[in-house]
This record gives C-alpha cells, structure tokens and sequence, in this order.
C-alpha cells in the first residue's frame, strides 16, 4: 500500500528523455555482457554454415555494441496472449528441458536485453519478474495444490482455490480486494484498476494475498536483475485524458521499467523515478521537499494499468442485473467508483501526475493534477514495440509475437475464423513512424496493409521486415514478426476467455513454442539458421562481415519482398501446421454470467 515518508537526501526529480535513464546505461554495462556467452551458445547450434560464429563472437566479445542487441516483444490480448507468449518465451529459454538440443533456441532469452509485454502480455512479463525470474517450465510444474501461480481454472471472479499459500474462500478474496482498495482510498483517487490489478495478482504472483506490497520497483533491487541475469523489463500504456479517444498517431505512450514511468514521445519527454511514484511532483520536483511517496507502483496495479480494457469484465458482471457472482460490498465499491468517474471514463488507471508543470510548452496533461492511463493497446499498437524502437536503445531485433484478435464476424469475410491476427499492430506503428509531429527519431521498416498481409499469408508465418539496413535513414531494427496460428492448438480463443482449465493452458503454451520453433524444425529444417541469420544481420553490417550464403538464401525466404495485394480477402479459416492435440475445455463454467460478461464485451476484442 503507498506510504508517505521522508523524502531520500538524493530528492527525486523528473529528467529528461533525452538519454537513457543512468540506472539502465549502468546496468546494460553488465547485461550486455552477460549475453555473449548464451549468444555464443545459442548460434553455434543454429547451423550458419559460411560463419564462424564462435570466431565472430570471439572476435567482439570486448565490444559489446557491435554484437547483437535482441528485443522480444509480447502483445496484448488476455490470457491467449499471455499463454501463447509464455510458449515464445520457453522455447527461448535454456532452463526449458531439451531447449539446448541441436536446432533448438533455447537461450535466444538469456541472449536478449529487452522483454516487453503490454496488457495480456504485461501479465506474462509482470509475473515472471514478480516471480524472481521463474521459467515458465517451473510455473507449469506447480499444481493447485502447491500454489495458485497460473491456476486459471479458478476464475478471477471466483478467487483462488483453496491452498497451502491462500486459505480465502470467494467472500474471503473479495473482502481482501475491497479492503485493499479502500485503504488505497484514504489518500487517492481509486479506479476499476484498482480491483482489476488486486485480483490478478492472486493468480500471477506465488504469493500470500497475490503479494499486496510486491512493488515494480522492487524488480531493480533483486539480485538476478542487478547482476544481469535477466532481460529489462519494459510495460507499456497509453496516456489517456478522460473522454479522450485515443488513435495512434497522437497517443503519448508511456513505459514502465523497474526505475521509472515516463514517455520518450514529444509531449511528455521524461521519466519519474518509479520507487516514488504518488508523489506530488511540480515542475520536475516534489512539491514538499521533505515528503515523498512509496509503494504506489504495486506490480498488480502496474500490469493491470497496461490491461485497463478488462476493468469492462469487472463492471459488466459487477452490474445490477448479475448480482450473485461478487459479494454485496464488492459490487457497491465498483459502482461508487463508477459513479465518481463517469461510466465512459471507466478505463482508466489514476496516478498522481509527476509530469505537472513539466514541459508545459509540449505536454497536453501539464496542467493535470492526474495522469490517466489506459490499456496499451487502445492506439491499435497492440505490439509492444514502442519502447524497443527508441533510438536511444539500438535494438537490432525485435521478436515480435502477435496474438491480437483482428480477425472477426465481419473481417475478412462472415465466415471467417475468428481471433487471428492480419498484422494491424505493426501497421499502427509503422504509420505512426512517418508521423514527424509525435515520431521523435524513431524509424521502422515499411509494413504492408493488412488485406496484403492476409492475401499473402503474412499473418500465418513468421516474417522479417526491413531486412535491408541500407533503407534507411535511420536506426531501424529487424523486425521477426511472430503471428498467432494453429500449429498444434486452436489458439484463437476470445480476448475475454477468462478461464483455461491446466489441460487448455497447457495446450496454448505448446502451440507458442511450436510457433517459436516451427515445430522444432519439422516445417523447416532451416528456421533455426535463419532466426540467426535474423539475429546477426544488423551486427554483420555493423562489423563489415560478409553475409553468408544461408542467410541470403534465409532472407529470400522470409523477408517481405515489397509485394503488395490490397483487394478484399477471402474467407481465412486456417489449418492446423502439425498434429493437433486434444484437450477437455473448462470453458463454460462461469456460467451465464461469464458469457453475457464476454458478450457484453467481445466487441471491444477488435482493439486487442
């Protein structure tokens, strides 16, 4: 819960985003260091014949910054997004069993610098941390019985089962998310997030009470994060003013890391210390030098910021007319908040704003006592690219995993499947990258439609985009575009899926990692060099290497090569890759309520 305590003797100020942040260039020094070896590891099993890659290593291992800097991305789009990233991220794991084998990838994570994740894919992000940078192998061990760590059979509106860390029946949990709240209350604006973030956290983070002091912040003082054992933790959200409508173009998008939340776009232009987010900061400063706020960045609070659509769950089953589902005094407290906001206002997360009087000239919310956040996939942007194209942070690779539902009842055709992905997020960014008002230096390879992406099954397979560094003016990463399809599982459940028995999870997480794979290499024996020849591409132009003949032969393959088809799609109702398994769905057990809440709300998935 925030507390307000004597400010630190450092008093703690806004800074400009002109550069990266002291703590992280400090801290790359160590991470970037500690990736030569997994990177070592991770291609000399990849096959790139034509290069010595243990040589090429070797040959920069004392200079960081000409070897590869990987960005893994992960999108929005509930627990699908959660579950299918979770597969992405395990295959890239070296602590995954049989992920070292010859052609696997696993270490590709160990190898990577950044790891974002916005809504579904904050929750993923958010827990790993949450959790001392747990392996999604060691979740999936757990059971009901041991923890309620990814136990989403138990619905968030159910609570946890009963265990040996939660002995809370359904009346316990919600006099626990009320109580959370309320206390909140005494000193601050509370929103829906408030209750949404509560209640994720009793099924992300292996804690009593889903960890109500876990704090984002508290990420930068573990031991694994400050020796660089990990990659940095990025979430995303948009800034939102109430009854605003957000589009891409205009949208200041704000990222947390374990130090700060701030914006590199235009507008806001700088970042406050996270630790003391709360505080009432003016013009850059606290207003009472002497008292600060903590505790305010509570890690549920923060994933649930980057999740705001799903606060429409909440208040469609916490309605009049669904009583029975929460308790009396838990539905009272969502429409007294409900009250106060304004329903249209109903996705907000409320902070104290640092940015007041800050950068006045530029920044629309300077004269805002609160900043409003809202689900980072609200601008369309629904991969978490934003922060990853920063040019402050030479990303060389993006791994770009796209769970978003865009296909729908309409689009391409009525008869179409529903809940794939046609490539609009990377549209969203691309079109905001030509934007030179809101941009900011930012550069992004080119990005077809997305008719052009579903005629020409670019939303089906894994595509490089800008493979070429010498179109561009400026830094521009390459960008692994990893769409959700049927490998071995249909994944495309609905954004507002709220319950997935073990079977399911399972069944999802393995469709991820065959998507990483390309189901260990049955669809092509190739991937695996050519997700190195991905890796090393902006490094060998940078060194001045030779590209070997695999990688070229890789980059016809899999680079978007320029064409174009923008006529109407036909129906897309996709075939399963591999062997599909079966599983027994838990889906249903909410009940009436559960479906007239995703009813109600299954509209809003075409944002996701």
């Amino acid at each position: 819960m925030p507390q307000t305590n004597n400010c630190p003797s450092n008093t703690p100020t806004i800074r400009s985003g002109e550069h990266l942040s002291p703590q992280e260039t400090e801290w790359l020094n160590v991470r970037r260091n500690n990736t030569v070896e997994p990177m070592r590891d991770l291609l000399n099993r990849m096959n790139i014949t034509g290069l010595d890659t243990d040589s090429y290593i070797n040959n920069h291992r004392n200079n960081a910054s000409a070897l590869p800097n990987i960005g893994i991305a992960i999108s929005g789009g509930g627990y699908r997004a959660m579950q299918n990233g979770a597969g992405v991220v395990q295959a890239y794991d070296n602590r995954t069993p049989n992920a070292t084998s010859a052609g696997q990838l696993g270490g590709l994570l160990q190898a990577s610098t950044y790891l974002a994740g916005l809504s579904g894919g904050s929750w993923l992000v958010g827990s790993l941390y949450s959790n001392n940078f747990t392996s999604i192998s060691n979740i999936l061990n757990y059971n009901g019985e041991d923890s309620d760590l990814w136990q989403f059979g138990q619905s968030i509106f159910e609570g946890p089962s009963t265990s040996s860390i939660q002995l809370l029946s359904s009346v316990g949990y919600y006099k626990e998310l009320l109580d959370a709240v309320d206390n909140k209350s005494d000193d601050f604006n509370t929103t829906i997030t408030d209750y949404w973030g509560r209640a994720l956290s009793y099924q992300l983070i292996n804690a009593t009470d889903g960890g109500p002091d876990y704090t984002f912040s508290s990420i930068a003082r573990q031991d694994f994060f400050t020796n660089g054992e990990a990659p940095l933790p990025l979430i995303v959200a948009d800034g939102r003013a109430p009854g605003e409508i957000l589009i891409s173009g205009n949208t200041t998008v704000y990222t947390f890391t374990p130090w700060e939340l701030g914006s590199h776009d235009p507008t806001v232009f700088g970042f406050a210390p996270l630790e003391y987010l709360g505080t009432n900061f003016s013009a850059g400063r606290p207003r009472d030098d002497s008292m600060c706020v903590t505790g305010f960045d509570n890690a549920g609070f923060v994933m649930g910021t980057s999740s705001t659509l799903f606060n429409q769950v909440l208040i469609t089953v916490g309605g009049t007319n669904t009583t029975g589902l929460f308790s009396t005094a838990l539905q009272d407290g969502i429409e007294a908040v409900l009250k106060r906001i304004g329903e249209a206002d109903d996705d907000i997360a409320d902070y104290p704003n640092p940015f007041y009087h800050y950068n006045n000239g530029t920044n629309l919310n300077a004269n805002d006592q609160q900043l409003t956040l809202v689900d980072g996939g609200e601008d369309l942007q629904n991969v978490p690219l934003h922060p990853l194209i920063q040019p402050q942070r030479h990303v060389d690779v993006i791994f770009a995993v796209d769970s978003s539902a865009d296909t729908n009842t309409t689009y391409p055709t009525n008869t179409s499947a529903t809940g794939w992905p046609n490539g609009a997020s990377l549209v969203a960014t691309y079109e905001r990258s030509l934007n030179r008002t809101i941009q900011n230096g930012t550069a992004f390879p080119s990005i077809p439609d997305v008719n052009t992406f579903v005629n020409l099954g670019l939303n089906n397979r894994p595509t490089f985009f800008g493979c070429d560094a010498n179109n561009f003016t400026g830094e521009a990463p390459l960008i692994v575009y990893l769409p959700n399809a049927p490998y071995i599982y249909n994944s495309n459940t609905s954004t507002f899926d709220l319950e997935y028995n073990n079977t399911e999870r399972n069944a999802m997480i393995l469709n991820g990692y065959n998507l990483a794979t390309q189901g260990n290499g049955t669809l092509d024996a190739e991937w695996p060099a050519c997700v190195g020849c991905a890796i090393l591409s902006r490094s060998l132009d940078r060194t001045g290497t030779e590209v070997p003949d695999v990688c070229n032969q890789c980059f016809q393959k899999y680079c978007w090569d320029g064409t174009t088809n923008s006529s109407s799609p036909s129906t897309y109702q996709p075939e399963a890759k591999l062997t599909e398994v079966s599983v027994t769905s838990g889906a249903g057990r909410l009940g009436g309520l559960g479906a007239m809440a995703i009813a109600v709300v299954v509209g809003l998935a075409n944002l996701l």
